[in-house]
């Protein structure tokens, strides 16, 4: 149970927050809710993303400390080896519709939480659920907790349910104060909701500003992801005007505890980034060119037992899974060249077995690890490696590692392997493709590429992210009233380290 005197934590979380455009926001006086968190806290300005970084894996990794490999969450759209069906989480409106609108929200909004996020990880509202704490949270991907809560449809997603004939009924298992827009709301407040990309933040900031006035909660998490969508539109060099959105939303929280002072006198903040994007120009469309020559599973095949591959593509990253099919087996090695030869597609990352064959992975989890390697190839060169006792990276992993150390612009130095251009390079690579969900190939495309979702969609001409490379996984991580008392207390700083400063807030472990 949380002390007496313990101040409120707020983890307020930005989708697609970039530190340069936070700070350009800042210095156009465009955040001052932002920039008063800034001068009184400590900011990292370039904390890591997980790989793919992608909303659905980042969220999971936030508020369970672990990645990929750990929760099971591995993209925006991933393949079900049991169910033998693609999983789709709402890439764009296009790929929604082509999986069915009843599908994708189904596994969006109850299947992610309580079917595909691993049962072995306890998130941070069931940890201070078990201890005590008033747990709270606003619409986010990733929200299962102890409480019990119905359903209530309304507005945008009464009609689209109504107009399929369909019943979405189920209850859920979340804090003990739930917001999900039109669909979970454990209190009734003025709060206009909208399922409308673009237009979430002030329903999130409505509902967090009604809590505090009610004292409702020792632990929030608000989301504001609006600026993704803006980003995804317009380019992350235009967010300003986004981040400014969000900090005036913010903003409405300050004043409702009577202005900046009075107001961090009883809360603590985390201000934090699932991922950061970059500027693409072209669309990838990897079905398409897999196609030409395997069968691809499609959305809505009526016979996936003769497929070869299933295609995931999630945002600038992307799984490809060799199905055992009926039919023909694809070649692992066939399929690796190929992949290596498509233009836009900068790293293909794959596991290895003790004598560097392929592995085919025909049951979900299997491999996980093991004596196995990881691999990843750029332009005809590979470097493979798996946990040991060998380079350390820096945040205290371990590892053996064989070949060209280049193919990740890595170096050693005094003993540690960093990389500028691929940030935690092979702690992420291996998470990704360990997970019980990973493809067999998981790729990070090249700059200025984003994979074609199945819908046909992408943000060509806007923003974009999901690969390993930097200009996707670096984001801002600020605390304030709890926390590091400088940001250099670690050599890196990544997305597992939320979970960790939220509980030793709490006294519930962590350093």
């Amino acid at each position: 149970m949380p002390g007496p005197r313990r101040k409120k934590l707020i983890l307020t979380y930005v989708d697609s927050l970039r530190t340069d455009m936070l700070r350009r926001a800042i210095d156009e006086g465009r955040a001052p809710s932002f920039e008063a968190l800034v001068k009184r806290g400590v900011l990292i300005d370039d904390c890591v993303s997980s790989f793919p970084s992608v909303t659905p894996v980042a969220c999971a990794e936030m508020v369970t400390g672990v990645g990929a490999d750990e929760h099971w969450i591995s993209g925006m759209n991933w393949y079900h080896r049991l169910e033998r069906r693609y999983v789709e989480y709402g890439s764009s409106l296009e790929a929604t519709r082509a999986f069915g609108v009843f599908r994708a929200l189904y596994d969006l909004v109850y299947n992610m939480n309580l079917a595909h996020l691993s049962p072995e990880i306890e998130t941070l509202w069931e940890q201070l659920d078990d201890a005590g704490a008033r747990t709270a949270c606003t619409p986010y991907l990733i929200y299962r907790g102890r409480h019990r809560h119905e359903v209530s449809l309304d507005g945008l997603l009464r009609r689209a349910v109504d107009a399929t004939r369909l019943k979405f009924r189920h209850h859920t298992w979340g804090p003990a104060e739930l917001f999900y827009g039109d669909l979970y709301a454990s209190l009734e407040v003025p709060c206009k909701s909208t399922s409308i990309p673009g237009a979430r933040d002030p329903y999130a900031a409505c509902c967090a500003v009604e809590l505090i006035k009610e004292d409702g909660f020792d632990f929030l998490l608000l989301s504001l992801p609006d600026n993704d969508n803006y980003s995804h539109r317009h380019g992350p060099e235009a967010s300003v005007e986004s981040i400014a959105r969000a900090d005036e939303c913010f903003g409405t929280l300050v004043k409702a505890a009577g202005g900046i002072d009075d107001f961090l006198a009883t809360h603590a903040v985390i201000l934090v980034a699932d991922h950061a994007q970059t500027a693409v120009h072209r669309g990838l469309p990897l079905t398409d060119i897999l196609a030409a020559e395997w069968s691809v599973l499609q959305p809505s095949e009526l016979k996936p037992e003769l497929a070869q591959l299933a295609v995931s593509p999630t945002g600038r990253a992307a799984h490809v899974y060799l199905l055992p099919g009926e039919g023909e087996r694809a070649d692992p090695r066939a399929v690796g060249e190929r992949l290596a030869e498509i233009e836009g597609i900068d790293l293909v990352c794959r596991l290895l077995d003790a004598e560097g064959a392929p592995l085919y992975r025909p049951e979900p989890g299997m491999p996980a690890g093991g004596e196995g390697w990881a691999a990843v190839e750029r332009a005809g060169e590979a470097v493979r490696f798996r946990p040991g006792e060998g380079v350390a990276d820096l945040r205290g992993g371990c590892w053996d590692v064989d070949g060209e150390l280049g193919v990740l612009e890595a170096r050693v130095e005094d003993g540690k392997l960093r990389s500028d251009a691929y940030p935690d390079p092979l702690q992420r690579v291996w998470s990704a493709l360990t997970a019980p969900h990973a493809g067999d190939f998981v790729l990070s495309l090249a700059d200025g590429y984003e994979a074609v979702d199945w819908g046909g969609a992408g943000h060509a001409g806007g923003g974009s992210h999901g690969a390993l490379h930097a200009g996707d996984s670096l984001g801002p991580l600020l605390f304030v009233g709890c926390g590091p008392e400088s940001a250099d207390e670690r050599e890196q700083w990544s997305l597992r380290d939320v979970a960790t400063a939220v509980l030793a807030h709490f006294g519930l472990g962590g350093e």
